[in-house]
């Protein structure tokens, strides 16, 4: 029941940081892309990495801790959902060239990120 709590609790928070963040980055680049959801994205994959290994490898977190910070924070403000809807959107307005992109960019940057995020928890 404890990590449901902690679930909740940081999907909560996760969905507000990925709001504020997202408006950030459009108010910024405007919106013809979804430069907010690639960005939150990006900078999901490189916590998680992060986060994954300080949470599992080198700290020993409670499973609450582990499931509130990876399953409910970083599970709401990363996007797919709306990655995916953006990516049909401009699909089906004609714009194949930036949904291809869109796939393009945000598979590699996140993977990357990822890739990055566990390079780094490693060394601390």
């Amino acid at each position: 029941m404890l990590q449901l709590f902690a679930i909740a609790v940081g999907g909560a928070v996760g969905a507000i940081l990925r709001f504020a963040m997202s408006n950030g980055v459009y108010k910024l680049f405007g919106r013809d892309f979804p430069y907010g959801t690639l960005a939150v994205n990006v900078l999901g994959s490189l916590l998680i990495g992060v986060l994954f290994i300080l949470l599992i490898e080198k700290l020993a977190v409670a499973a609450e801790w582990r499931a509130g910070l990876l399953v409910g924070l970083l599970g709401a403000f990363t996007t797919f959902s709306t990655f995916s809807l953006e990516t049909f959107t401009l699909m089906e307005n004609g714009a194949f060239i930036k949904a291809g992109l869109n796939v393009f960019l945000s598979v590699v940057l996140c993977l990357a990120a990822t890739w990055l995020g566990i390079s780094l928890g490693r060394q601390l």
